[in-house]
């Protein structure tokens, strides 16, 4: 369902050598295959002693991921748009998913018809149309979904979805991000090898993991809606140059459930426009 324009003034991506040894000597065959099956032997022994011997000296190494966290899946939408429930209904299918972080935020520029989207926050209707202006784009739509920053789809399908998250997945992120403690207290340290060539933002998203509404007046009167993952607050607590590691601390209040994300920022006249999600993780 279109939007509307875009505001130009608002914040808006060693393979293995295998050598064959053929014996042109049939009497020799026998001996040259007992050798290479002794060297073989004698090979991989040597392997396996070097490689346990370097584990005991860094134990830490044998158990170090990849850069790899949870795909950021942004869906924009409005209580008041026609077209949002079946988008809605898809973002709760995917929100138990622990390889996922689907967070769902509500657009205010559809109340005008009726009813007000009690979820809805300028906001986040800036951070829609600031994505827009990073794209080169003039209008915004709901329901949209945001996967990694990066992708967009527009009322989207489960297997365009699907494919979206599997695509993202697939790219090794440049920032390694680790989060310790509990009970509301966290630290976040972040490193990227190579440095970054561009500054980030550092955020973290608030949000309440469902909710029931019944919608009364507007274009999907007579609904009565689950909703899940749906936003509430989206701060942005520090900016990160991406060159030199970094520690910030969190602290955390309530119940709500708290995610951080590491996200490109491009700057522009007005503020950095948001693009790729370069690490995510869930605090509590």
């Amino acid at each position: 369902m279109p939007g509307e324009a875009a505001d130009t003034g608002l914040a808006g991506a060693a393979g293995a050598r295998i050598q064959s040894f053929a014996a042109t000597a049939q009497n020799g065959a026998t001996d040259i295959a007992e050798a290479a099956r002794i060297g073989a032997e004698a090979l991989a022994g040597a392997l396996a002693a070097e490689t346990a011997s370097v584990l005991k000296a860094n134990p830490a190494s044998a158990a170090a991921p990849m850069h790899s966290s949870p795909v950021v899946v942004e869906l924009f939408t409005s209580q008041g748009c026609s077209s949002c429930p079946p988008a809605d209904e898809l973002l709760a299918q995917i929100a138990p998913r622990q390889d996922i972080i689907a967070l769902a935020l509500h657009v205010d520029y559809w109340d005008y018809l009726g009813w007000e989207d009690p979820f809805a926050q300028p906001a986040f209707t800036a951070r829609q149309k600031a994505y827009a202006r990073g794209a080169g784009e003039r209008m915004i739509y709901t329901p949209q979904m945001i996967i990694g920053g990066s992708e967009t789809l527009v009322g989207p399908s489960a297997e365009a979805l699907e494919g979206a998250i599997a695509s993202q997945a697939s790219v090794k992120q440049p920032v390694a991000m680790t989060i310790s403690g509990s009970g509301g207290q966290y630290e976040i340290e972040l490193r990227a090898d190579p440095p970054l060539e561009q500054g980030t933002v550092v955020q973290i998203v608030r949000y309440a993991p469902q909710a029931r509404v019944e919608i009364l007046r507007g274009e999907n009167a007579g609904l009565e809606m689950d909703y899940a993952n749906v936003v509430t607050a989206w701060h942005a607590v520090a900016e990160w140059d991406g060159r030199i590691p970094t520690r910030l601390t969190a602290k955390i209040q309530g119940d709500e459930p708290a995610v951080v994300i590491v996200q490109s920022a491009r700057p522009s006249k007005s503020a950095p426009l948001p693009g790729a999600i370069l690490a995510a993780g869930r605090l509590n």
